[in-house]
């Protein structure tokens, strides 16, 4: 076996050991019988929340169970291959056999990565936020193909996206829209795109065709579940209602359904714009209650949450990504130097990159100042 390859395979070695020191794999087997012990009771569905968490971290383990014995079987295999290709002298086999460990060490790189997502709230579903800064128009466009941008990384990865409430543009794009996206480790992987995003491009809306810089600012923070205690006091928080406004329908501008929360002591204000009322002051206290608690998680872990203590204004020094689509394309992540220049790519939801460079830094210990000094 080349010496290359051996690089290759002791790298799948490093990752498997990693996933299986992250997932207790001695144990693992043991806690998928209880799992599937209890998913047998039949007063499970009594209460569905917890039946669906349960349903989740079941399937979690399950698919952790499944990869690390997928990549594990892959890596004999190709071995087991390349040994047969160098006894019969086959030197398509070998080949063959090399490219396949080469895909199966990116897969297990990535699947190291996920491991690493092992916050307290990182397997949560999460609450994404993006408010257009100033320039009007131009901003608001902006904030609209930002939204489009994770919307379609959030389809690609499979979760379930739901529009929480969005606030039109005067004439084109949104002013703010938020989003609940579900899925396991859903806040662990958008979690590192809270910040300010910058856009370069020429603008569609001016006749002159000049270059413009546009800002809009993205944030992320985890659904609470049940099992986290949020404390909110009916004192501090003020409801108000107002006409829901939406694109048809017989009771848009007639009812006031929609519902908007003020947390007094902190600023926070949710909203949330569905068909009931009811409906929209539990979507609003959840909300709500999950800002308090990434306020929680921004004091007790400051350095992996540093974008959101820095986020500041959306505007220039408090930028953590560029997107340049003239004179030249280019997306570069300000934090980690991580780029590239599929500016179409990325802007159609390919953000794994980006956000797996995030997640090693953040793992790594360096701060954003660090990863600068050694570009």
């Amino acid at each position: 076996m080349r010496a290359e390859t051996q690089n290759i395979v002791a790298d799948i070695e490093k990752s498997l050991e990693l996933l299986a020191q992250r997932m207790n794999w001695e144990t693992a087997e043991y806690r998928l019988e209880e799992f599937n012990a209890r998913v047998e009771d039949p007063n499970l569905w009594d209460d569905p929340e917890a039946a669906q968490k349960l349903m989740r971290e079941r399937q979690a383990l399950v698919d952790s169970i499944e990869t690390y014995k997928g990549i594990q079987q892959d890596l004999s295999d190709n071995i087991e291959l390349i040994e047969l290709g160098e006894m019969e002298d086959d030197a398509e086999v070998i080949k063959d056999a090399e490219a396949a460990l080469a895909a199966l060490k990116e897969k297990a790189a990535e699947k190291e990565l996920e491991a690493l997502l092992d916050g307290e709230a990182d397997a949560n579903d999460t609450f994404l936020e993006i408010n257009a800064g100033a320039g009007g128009t131009e901003s608001c466009d902006w904030a609209s193909m930002l939204a489009r941008m994770y919307v379609r990384w959030a389809e690609k990865k499979g979760y379930k996206v739901e529009l929480q409430s969005e606030s039109a543009g005067d004439e084109a794009g949104i002013k703010s829209a938020a989003y609940k996206i579900s899925g396991h480790n859903a806040y662990g992987w958008l979690k590192s795109e809270s910040g300010v995003h910058r856009l370069v491009r020429i603008s569609p809306y001016d006749s002159a065709a000049k270059r413009h810089t546009s800002f809009s600012s993205v944030w992320v923070y985890p659904v609470v579940d049940d099992n986290i205690e949020i404390e909110v006091n009916p004192a501090d928080i003020r409801v108000d209602t107002y006409r829901s406004s939406g694109a048809g329908g017989q009771h848009v501008n007639t009812t006031d359904s929609a519902v908007r929360i003020t947390h007094m002591p902190t600023g926070i204000v949710v909203t949330s714009s569905e068909k009931s009322q009811h409906q929209n002051r539990d979507i609003a206290m959840k909300a709500l209650k999950s800002r308090l608690y990434q306020m929680e998680l921004d004091r007790r872990n400051a350095a992996i949450n540093e974008a959101h203590e820095a986020k500041g204004d959306a505007g220039w020094g408090n930028q953590i990504r560029s997107y340049v689509l003239q004179p030249y394309q280019m997306v570069k992540d300000l934090r980690t130097q991580h780029e590239t220049s599929d500016t179409k790519g990325v802007l159609d939801g390919d953000l794994d990159g980006f956000m797996a460079a995030t997640l090693a830094l953040n793992v790594s210990g360096k701060s954003r100042a660090d990863a600068q000094a050694e570009d």
